[in-house]
Order: C-alpha cells, then sequence, then structure tokens
C-alpha cells in the first residue's frame, strides 16, 4: 500500500476543524506552539467562535498548519508504510513538517511569517476565485482580460484565478457566460500564486534562509513540492520552491499526478475540509479516498488505513 497524504489550503476553516484532534496527546505539544502566534488564543478556542476571523490570511495560514500537524501527530503508526506528502499552497509548507524536514514550532512559525509578507505586498480588495468547466487556456485567457493571473492549476477543466476582488466578480460572471460550471470568489483575500506577490517570495525566501532543515528521519513520508509536484532531494531547491509557489502558478494536478505514479492506493486529507479529497478521487478513480474530516473517530481513521 502507498499512501497520499494530501494538506489543505486555506478556505475550508470552520468551528469543527479539530474536533478529532483537540484531545489527542499527540497534538498538545502543536496546540501550545500555536497559541502565543494566535495573540495567546489556543487554536482550538479560536476556531470555535466562527466568522470571519477565522479567514484572515495570517490566522489562516497558522490554523491551516496546525491542523496538518495535528492531524499527522495523531495517525501515529496508523500511517506507518510507504507515504508521499504533498500540500496545497500553504500546505505546502506543513509538508515540510509532515515529512520531518522542519520541526512543528518552525512550520508554524514560518507560516505567520509567510503571511505576514503576503500582506506587506498587497492592500485590500483583492482575492481568489475557483472556477470549474472550462479549459485552463480558455480561463487564463479570460483572467488576463480582466487583469487577473492564473493561481492554481487544478485539473484541466478547473483553476483559480488571483487578482482584485471587483476583477474576479466580473470574470466570474464572464466565464459563466463562457460555460462554466462554477466560478464563485473565494474567501480569501490575498491574491496567492500570482505574481502581485513576488515581493513576499523574496521576503520569505529570506525567512528560510534562517531556517536549518533536517534530513527526512527513516521512514518519513517522499516529500513532494507542492508547485509541480517533483520529489524533493535537495533541501536548497525544495525551500526554493517553497518561497517560488507564493508569486508563481500552482500545478496542482501535477502533484496528484504524481502521486498516482507512486502508487498511491489510498489518499488521506489532513485540514479543513475536503476539497483535496474531492479532487483525488476525479483524479486518482481506482484510489480509496478520504479527508479526516470524514471520519467520526480517529479510530475509525485507523481501522480504514489498516484494512486490506
Amino acid at each position: 500500500m502507498t499512501l497520499a497524504i494530501l494538506l489543505s489550503g486555506q478556505g475550508g476553516q470552520h468551528p469543527g476543524m479539530f474536533d478529532l484532534t483537540a484531545d489527542h496527546p499527540a497534538a498538545q505539544e502543536i496546540f501550545a506552539a500555536a497559541t502565543p502566534l494566535l495573540g495567546g488564543i489556543d487554536p482550538r478556542d479560536l476556531v470555535r467562535t466562527g466568522g470571519d476571523a477565522l479567514h484572515g490570511n495570517r490566522t489562516g495560514q497558522i490554523l491551516c498548519c496546525v491542523s496538518a500537524l495535528t492531524g499527522w501527530r495523531t495517525l501515529g503508526t496508523a500511517a506507518a508504510g510507504r507515504t508521499v506528502v504533498a500540500g496545497y499552497s500553504i500546505g505546502d509548507l506543513a509538508a515540510w513538517g509532515v515529512a520531518g524536514r522542519l520541526d512543528a514550532a518552525d512550520v508554524l512559525r514560518l507560516a505567520a511569517e509567510r503571511a505576514e509578507a503576503m500582506d506587506a505586498v498587497t492592500g485590500a480588495g483583492f482575492g481568489l476565485a475557483g472556477i470549474r468547466g472550462l479549459g485552463l487556456d480558455t480561463l487564463a485567457a479570460l483572467a488576463a482580460g480582466h487583469g487577473c493571473h492564473l493561481a492554481i492549476r487544478n485539473a484541466a477543466d478547473s483553476g483559480v484565478v488571483g487578482g482584485a476582488r471587483d476583477a474576479l466578480e466580473a470574470l466570474c460572471r464572464d466565464a459563466s457566460q463562457h460555460g462554466a460550471q462554477r466560478a464563485v470568489v473565494l474567501p480569501v483575500h490575498t491574491p496567492s500564486h500570482t505574481p502581485l506577490l513576488a515581493g513576499a517570495t523574496d521576503a520569505f525566501r529570506g525567512a528560510l534562509a534562517g531556517t536549518t532543515p533536517h534530513r527526512p528521519p527513516p521512514g518519513a513520508p517522499r516529500l513532494l513540492s507542492g508547485l509541480d509536484g517533483a520529489a524533493v532531494f535537495r533541501a536548497a531547491d525544495g525551500l526554493d520552491k517553497l518561497a517560488a509557489q507564493i508569486s508563481r502558478t500552482i500545478d496542482w494536478a501535477a502533484c496528484l499526478e504524481a502521486c498516482r505514479e507512486y502508487g498511491a492506493d489510498r489518499v488521506l486529507e489532513l485540514g479543513p475540509g475536503h476539497a483535496l479529497a474531492t479532487m483525488a478521487r476525479s483524479a486518482l478513480p481506482a484510489a480509496r479516498v478520504h479527508a479526516l474530516e470524514e471520519f467520526r473517530s480517529l479510530t475509525g481513521v485507523g481501522d480504514w488505513l489498516a484494512r486490506p
């Protein structure tokens, strides 16, 4: 069996996102490390309040990393065996923690610094839109016509576009008129993975330069770059991509293809929501796919992973 671990990006944060992991002993260190970064508020208490606060760029990025890392810690030996890991957007940073390349505390600190770098180069009124049902070449051309940029390639007919929110709203109307099945502005307020954030890439590259990655420990998941799905063998190359993806288009479809090429027959999404699991079901139809949040208990997750 090869297990693919997929780590969620922003957008799916919700009050119940830590329901399965909140009380697990292995997760307590992660919650404690995140608390000072969230103004002294425990992540579990913060998410229970709900509301727009969960979708602020800095808060959202930290919460997504907390969710990924606590999910991984609580799986324990249930995830033993051949494993690959890839993260979507901020999930790409969390993947370095899951793969044992960065300490959890470093991942959380870097998540805050990444968000701060992004916020420093963008003002209010920007965001992302998800559009499905158009070819990516058509979508990229429509986006350019509205002054927007293709941010993420999810599939041959599905992508995410970044830009000014009023331009995104006009783009969504235009895309629907061109036959898009879905075109919505997402609850994200930063035009991630577009040239608008080139300055943030430079700043985050500096933050990464001050961090010392580890050699992957024995049995650690194989780390795939969230930028293009390529395996990360040299830490320097991987960190360069980790910085670059802030302002470059992400090819998530390539990440899913890499999981298929590694023989993934189980896929588990860790993080808020189940968007990556939904995409994986289409891209890897022969694999068994679930999001952690689809289970009622961690015991159920372990039983599923152990099933022949």
